[in-house]
Formats: C-alpha cells, structure tokens, sequence
C-alpha cells in the first residue's frame, strides 16, 4: 500500500515555518508589499509557500540593522558567541526530523540525505563555537628594542552571506557560523528556490539567543540581481561571501571593486574522479555513486570527469552501471530513494543538451539518457551512464549537474594529471588507487583545492573546504573558516624610558 506524501502540514514545530523576510529583529514583507513568489516542489511542481519578493531597499535596510548591531555585537565576548552557537547546533540537532522535511520538499533531496545534512549544518555551528575561543593573536619580538609589538583579531563587521540551493542549511551554518563566531553581523541571502531552510535557521538562531540585527535575512527570486548589487556596493557591507557559479562569483567580485569588500568564492567545479588499475573495485564503484550521485549530481564537488586507466575500464563500466540499476529514483520523501528530483527545470534541460553533446562526439549511452518517465510533472532524469567520452565533449568543460556519469579512458599516470589539469577550474578531485605513493604523487600534481583518497565525498566542518582557478579563493570551514570575517590589527608600544 503506497504511503502518504509528506508535505509541510507534517512539520510538528510550526515556528519553523514563517514566510517573510527578517529585519532587525521582525519577521516582515517587503517594503513594497507588490511582489510574492513562489516555493515549489521540484518532485510535484506544487506550491509550498508564496514568499515576498524583496528587493534593494529592503536590503539596505537589512544592512542598516546588521551595521546599528555590530556596534554592540562586536563587544560580546567570544565564550557568549560560543554559547549562542552551541545552543543554535543543539536546536538543530533537536529539530532534525523537521529541517530534512522541509529540505527535501523545496530541494527535493532524498529525506536521509536531508537528515544528514542537517547534522552537518550543525555540526559548523559546534565546530566554530570552538574557534571563536581561539583567534588568539601574537607578539612579536621587535627590532627596535624600545618597542613591543602585539597583534590582536576583530571581527571586520557586516557581513553578507549568499548561499545556494543545492546545500541550503550547511551552506549557511558554514558562512553565517564563521562569521557570528568573529562577532560580526549578518545579512543571508538564500537561494530563491530554497529560502524555507534558510528561514527555519533563522529562528533557531533567534532561539538560540542572537539578538536583533545580528541577523537578518532577504527572501528574493527575480530581484536577486538588484538585492545582491545593493550587498556588493553598499559601503557598509564589509565581507562578502558566495557560494554560486563561476560567472556569478565574477560579477560579485566587479559589483564588489568600488568598496574593496573582502571576499570569499566558494564557486563552480570539474571534479576528476580518477580510478588507476589497481584500485579496489568495490571501493572505486561505491565511491562513484557517493561522489556522483548525492543531491543528484547537484554539488560543486560531484565527480564530473570520470576518468578510468584502461586496465579496468570495461569492467569498471559494467560493474557500475549494474550498481547504478539498483538506484531507487523518486520524490525524495519517498521511502527508500537514493535518487531524488532535479531542483530546476533547465538542469533537465543542461542533461539532456549533454547527452546529445555526447552522442554527436560518438560516445555511447549504454543506460539512462533521458528524463524520467511516469514520474509526474517532477524534474526527474535519469541516472546515465556514457562510455567512449572524449576530450571535446561538453561535460569536459561543464559540470553537469545531473545525475550523468560519463567515462573517459586512460594509458598512464602522467597522461591523466594532465587530462584532470586541463581546466580552467579546480576545486575538488577523488583518487582512487591502493599505491600509497601513487596518492601522494597524484594528490600534489592535481590543480585543485581539495582531494579525497580512495573515498566520495571531501566535505568536514574540520577541514577547509574551497578551490583555484576559476572556482574562486578564500576556505570555508577548518580553522580557516573563521579568519575570513576576521582583521589582523598590530599595537606597537613605546617601552623606552
């Protein structure tokens, strides 16, 4: 007997679910009260909620509240901060079931995953109450013997916080935890086709004891390109960060020149997922369906390129693709999904412009390959695999986004750093090999900002998550994360008598 679909009616703590922006402290529409949009379910196309849509002066507004705050929050003390953390990591923790809920309906991730993200989320907002204790400064001996040298850390001030939709807790507890952690200010702007994760985090932070101002938050679809302008040039926005594609991260960072914000990019990848001959089957297929297959396809990080030595690329292709079948597909509140809806209707369409690519270049669609039938109105495509691709292929210099897994062939070690390094974009990469020295040799060639071993997924509110090249530049997370919002102001004291 098929289930019920869960919908937001089954939330049990309602005061999850508000649907406005917040300003200083109040839960408002926007300025102009003409302008909704909608929240939908990318498996049903249903309406979840109408939103307002906000727009440039309610962002200035925004970060007036978020400047008048800063003049008193940049005093708390870093153990109040931590505490404020750590009761907001709690609210999470307690609130799981409910979070992944309303995750999965407006992201349309499978509930597990859901879940699992929601204790990730939590887990920077723990992890940064550890390190608002300790951005300790220094001495510094002196040359000038009649002087003492010390340097000490302070927050930079307002910061604004873009995230996306793909990730919409975690992306959020790694910006806005960092930042509160300083004790600077903030203003979130969450993705347009995600804000409700977004906003549940909010009162939990309000609930955790964060006061006025300290954080605000702009609800917006179409107007995004005029709130993010209003963040990027207002002068009173010292730190921005974003985490989106690389075209947008470079129009944010033009927007951002006339007031020399301080940045961080967290933007778009290619990531080389690279299987040698002697890797462990069994460890190389499961590590593929992770790296690939989480939220879809739908990460900064996915394993894009997937490049198998020749050795073991026929087999390896049979025995993922046998995995691959076994992949339930659905809403993600559905029992049992591993594979849950596209967010958008032009990922569907980026898919199946790459499948075509493909198959013009002559690769060969041995499963999958189109978008799901007998799903509904949902954005579901389905779980492809591509053999015989080829260097001039789109999905070589794209991420697709998509639950898509193409395969390139390869003879040698140095032949595939250098088919891995020919791009013009590097954040994450996964080596799968049982050579120790192999690992090493790989992990330094690869132009990336991070690399897993013998593994799917590179993400640790621990370690320092960020890219090179064209996928931007500063980290998030690791004991990095918090220097980003933080200044480094030297005191040079006369001791001479």
């Amino acid at each position: 007997m098929a289930t019920q679909k869960k919908t937001l009616a089954d939330i049990k703590n309602k005061d999850l679910l508000k649907h406005k922006g917040l300003i200083n402290g109040e839960w408002v529409d926007s300025s102009s009260g003409k302008s909704t949009f909608d929240v939908v379910d990318p498996a049903t196309l249903d309406v979840l909620a109408t939103l307002p849509e906000m727009d440039k002066n309610d962002t200035a507004k925004a970060v007036d509240a978020a400047f008048e705050a800063f003049k008193t929050f940049k005093k708390t003390s870093a153990r109040s901060r931590a505490r404020m953390l750590r009761k907001w990591s709690d609210l999470c923790n307690d609130n799981a079931d409910d979070l992944a809920l309303i995750m999965t309906l407006e992201n349309g991730k499978p509930l597990a995953e859901a879940k699992g993200e929601v204790i990730y989320g939590a887990s920077f907002l723990e992890w940064f109450a550890t390190q608002a204790e300790m951005t300790h400064g220094e001495v510094v001996p002196p040359a000038n013997l009649n002087q003492r040298i010390v340097t000490f850390k302070q927050p930079i001030g307002v910061a604004a916080c873009l995230a996306p939709w793909n990730f919409p807790i975690a992306m959020i507890t790694r910006k806005c935890g960092a930042a509160l952690a300083a004790g600077c200010t903030t203003v979130w702007k969450p993705a347009g086709e995600t804000p409700l994760s977004a906003i549940a985090q909010a009162v939990l932070a309000e609930q955790a004891g964060f006061p006025k101002g300290s954080i605000n938050l702009i609800t917006s679809l179409t107007t995004v390109a005029e709130v993010g302008e209003e963040l990027c040039v207002n002068p009173k926005v010292h730190k921005l960060s974003f985490t989106g594609s690389t075209r947008v991260g470079k129009l944010l960072m033009k927007q951002c020149a006339s007031t020399l914000k301080k940045l961080s990019l967290e933007l778009g990848g290619n990531s080389p997922f690279i299987v040698f001959d002697d890797a462990k089957m069994s460890t190389a297929i499961e590590a593929c369906i992770l790296g690939k297959f989480r939220n879809s396809g739908q990460t900064c990080v996915t394993a894009n390129r997937i490049f198998v030595q020749a050795g073991i690329y026929d087999e390896f292709a049979k025995q993922l693709t046998e995995r691959i079948k076994t992949l339930k597909v659905g809403a993600g509140t559905e029992e049992g999904v591993f594979v849950g809806p596209l967010t958008h209707e032009r990922a569907v369409e980026k898919a199946m412009s790459h499948v075509a690519d493909a198959k013009k270049h002559g690769g060969e669609v041995i499963y999958g390959g189109k978008p799901m039938e007998g799903m509904g109105k949902g954005y579901f495509f389905e779980p492809t695999v591509i053999t015989g691709m080829k260097k001039e292929m789109l999905t070589t210099r794209e991420e697709t986004f998509a639950p898509l897994v193409g395969l390139y062939k390869f003879e040698t070690e140095e032949e595939v750093i250098e088919l891995a390094n020919d791009c013009d974009v590097g954040l994450g990469s996964f080596v799968i090999t049982e050579n120790m020295a192999r690992s090493w040799r790989v992990a330094e060639a690869l132009e990336v900002g991070m690399v897993g071993i013998n593994l799917g997924m590179l993400s640790a509110c621990e370690s320092p998550f960020g890219g090179v090249k064209g996928s931007g530049f500063g980290r998030e997370g690791g004991r990095q994360g918090i220097d980003e919002y933080l200044i480094t102001k030297s005191m040079l004291i006369n001791v001479a008598n």
